[in-house]
């Protein structure tokens, strides 16, 4: 057997030089996280790891593994049947699973024998995992930021996307964790990623960026909603300079009405989500907002959660946490429009 192997460190930076990289670990653990850009061939998919599991433990392991070969023997069968017949010899793959052992190695074995140049990951996902952790924090001091600040509905990921679009550098941590990061933050009926595939998709994006071209990045707490930005990426982004987007007190609450329409379509799921700002709001104060939002209102009720709650809860937060908020340089576009964040982000880029 002649497959290459490679340490987890020497993949985080050879991530390109593969045709495929390819995870041979179940539908299941390749959902939770992988290897960016990764394709998944399971070895042995979800219910299968279960039987072979339950085989191993209530006869032998003999027995478990009689069967587990069978099992992998059957899907490698399927994969090259599907993915591999139109292959070019110089397709190189790059193999994972779990820790490097015996479902990429089958994998490995068969793609070699074939005649490919097959490389596989020393410990798998979880070694690859470990040295992504490590090289978070060096590669996010990497980078120089420009963090986006405003209060809720001023627009911020408006002018983020406005400045992607324009070719500038931008993290947009809140579409990377498909949450708005507040407590209304969630998207419905889309799931968060796990925290390790969140701090995959951080790490891939930062590799991807210029280090000599500033990196736009919004004025995020340590959640967005469930998952946590990474400690060295919160420490420089709480040291970089800010710049402070303004709007109107009227087109902040219609920004929200366009943003978050499915509250508005949808006004029981809204009051439900409200339930969850009585603790700090008091009951009484809830109740009204989910009243007044049954009757039509619910411009009044975004208002007032601005005023109320965003609006306090946020500045004492920049104020506390982010050291160059007070000197921040103020933006200010004409409203609330892609159209007008088109044209500020036109402006940055050309100053």
């Amino acid at each position: 057997m002649s497959v290459d192997r490679i340490t987890a460190q020497e993949a985080l930076v050879r991530l390109a030089d593969f045709s495929t990289i390819i995870d041979a670990r179940s539908e299941g653990e390749y959902a939770e996280d992988h290897l960016p850009g990764a394709i998944n061939w399971p070895s042995l998919n979800d219910e299968e790891r279960r039987i072979v599991g339950t085989r191993y433990k209530q006869i032998n392991q003999f027995e478990a593994k009689k069967l587990g070969a069978a099992l992998v023997a059957k899907n490698i069968a399927a994969h090259i049947q599907r993915e591999v017949l139109d292959k070019p010899r110089e397709w190189q793959p790059l193999v994972y699973c779990w820790r490097g052992g015996k479902r990429s190695g089958s994998l490995a074995l068969i793609l070699d024998q074939i005649g490919f140049k097959v490389t596989l990951v020393d410990g798998g996902y979880k070694a690859f995992r470990a040295a992504l952790v490590a090289d978070l924090p060096q590669l996010a001091d990497r980078h120089s930021y420009q963090v986006v600040c405003g209060t809720t509905g001023s627009g911020k990921t408006r002018l983020l996307q406005a400045l992607q679009a324009q070719g500038a550098q931008v993290l947009d941590l809140e579409a990377l964790a498909n949450h708005r990061s507040s407590v209304l933050g969630l998207i419905p009926g889309v799931p968060q990623p796990s925290q390790k595939a969140f701090d995959s998709l951080i790490w891939a994006a930062l590799r991807s960026f210029d280090p000599a071209r500033p990196v736009y990045i919004e004025s995020e707490s340590k959640k967005v909603g469930n998952v946590a930005v990474p400690e060295g990426l919160i420490a420089a982004m709480r040291a970089a300079p800010c710049l402070q987007l303004e709007l109107a007190e009227d087109e902040r609450v219609a920004l929200l009405l366009e943003d978050y329409d499915f509250f508005v379509k949808d006004i029981a799921f809204f009051c439900e989500r409200l339930d969850a700002l009585t603790e700090a709001r008091g009951k009484d104060t809830v109740q009204d907002w989910q009243a007044r939002a049954r009757s039509g209102d619910v411009a009044s009720v975004v208002r007032e959660l601005l005023v109320r709650h965003y609006d306090p809860v946020y500045l004492q937060s920049m104020r506390r946490n982010f050291t160059h908020y007070e000197t921040a340089r103020v933006l200010t576009p004409r409203d609330h429009t892609a159209a007008a964040m088109a044209e500020l982000a036109a402006r940055m880029l050309a100053s």
